[in-house]
């Protein structure tokens, strides 16, 4: 009897001491290791993801509202053009393509220098009509047109406008969001935004019309949706910066279109606004880039850089100097050519009187060609 006592006693001493070491090992495991475990570096990179995906989720809000307000903001400066004053611009108007020729135009100034096609407004001295926003009319009166750009500007008699605000267009790197912004098919659907991104820059089409080849070079080209009544609209940045015109879609191939970099005529704009006036320069000559050399029956030799002259205007300035057909000019004034609209661009900041001086290449000969410029 008194071993079996002591034996229970024995085996309570025993199950307490367990009890009392398992206790102290839960109270030293919650409080110490159970606490370096929660701040281990597994739950902070949990943690820190679920923060990421916040700021993620704030960013993808944040640049959403911005684009809208950009939007929102730049539409103010589109405007449509017409050909033809007609109050009829529905789309279910059965004159309306051929009548009414709906385009698109940017504003560029306050007091009312508009940028389009040239295609869109007609060439210098035409007119055309020019719907603001706000939906009062205006008539346009053509100042400059080149129809080798398919640009053109004309001018309303206005006051007050918003102008539109220019990047440098030949920094634009493929892959950048772009969009545009347009009257796809009237003025029922004015000011249409579509997005996309630039597919390529420096691109060449060549353009029949009267069973007469012409070439555009340097353009833009987007996977935005450019449909017709889009000409002349804005290519922007996500920023809202302009840098290039709406132009050509090819309609051959879904989701190509193509933009005129606006680089090329800022020069015309910033003549006009400093002083209403435009006096243009030229040289008389026809050159191309590298990229239309392939389309010629005929091809030169191959070259990276420079351009090639195809044609020297028998009246024009060039025409009395020692430049010849086949030459490939390397530079005007020590700056280097790559496209007709680098020779474009630079001749734009020039007046008639100047004189530009040539480096060209002509077989194993490089020179110096002076040459004065004309009045247009």
């Amino acid at each position: 009897m008194k071993a079996k006592k002591k034996n229970l006693t024995k085996f309570l001493i025993i199950s307490s001491t367990l009890f009392l070491l398992y206790f102290i090992f839960s109270f030293v495991y919650i409080t110490y290791i159970d606490k370096d475990k929660s701040n281990s570096p597994n739950y902070n990179l949990q943690q820190l993801q679920s923060t990421t995906d916040l700021q993620t989720v704030e960013n993808v809000i944040t640049r959403s509202t911005s684009i809208s307000n950009m939007i929102e903001i730049v539409s103010q400066s589109v405007v449509g053009i017409s050909k033809l004053k007609n109050n009829d611009t529905s789309i279910f108007s059965a004159n309306f393509s051929t009548e009414l020729g709906i385009g698109t135009g940017i504003i560029v100034s306050e007091n009312g220098y508009i940028l389009s096609n040239s295609h869109v407004t007609g060439e210098k001295y035409s007119s055309c009509y020019v719907t603001l926003e706000n939906g009062n009319v205006y008539t346009g009166n053509v100042v400059w047109s080149d129809t080798d750009l398919d640009l053109s500007i004309c001018k309303i008699n206005a006051n007050g406008l918003t102008p539109v605000t220019f990047s440098d267009s030949s920094s634009v790197r493929v892959g950048q969001s772009v969009f545009a912004i347009g009257n796809p098919i009237g003025f029922e659907f004015r000011r249409t935004v579509t997005s996309g991104i630039i597919s390529a820059t420096n691109r060449t089409i060549r353009i029949q019309e009267n069973n007469v080849d012409s070439y555009m070079t340097d353009l833009i080209q987007t996977d935005a949706t450019i449909n017709p009544g889009n000409s002349g609209g804005p290519l922007l940045l996500a920023d809202g910066t302009v840098i290039g015109i709406n132009t050509v879609k090819v309609t051959s191939a879904e989701g190509i279109g193509f933009a005129v970099p606006t680089n090329v005529v800022l020069p015309v704009i910033n003549s006009f606004i400093a002083s209403d006036s435009f006096s243009e320069a030229y040289i008389g000559i026809s050159a191309y880039d590298s990229n239309v050399i392939p389309y010629l029956s005929s091809s030169p030799r191959s070259f990276s850089s420079g351009i090639y002259v195809v044609q020297i205007t028998s009246a024009g300035p060039a025409a009395s100097s020692d430049l010849k057909v086949g030459d490939i000019i390397n530079s005007v004034d020590n700056n280097e050519l790559y496209t007709m609209n680098d020779l474009k661009s630079y001749i734009y900041s020039k007046k008639p009187g100047d004189t530009v001086v040539f480096n060209i290449s002509r077989g194993k000969i490089n020179k110096d060609i002076s040459i004065v410029l004309g009045k247009k």
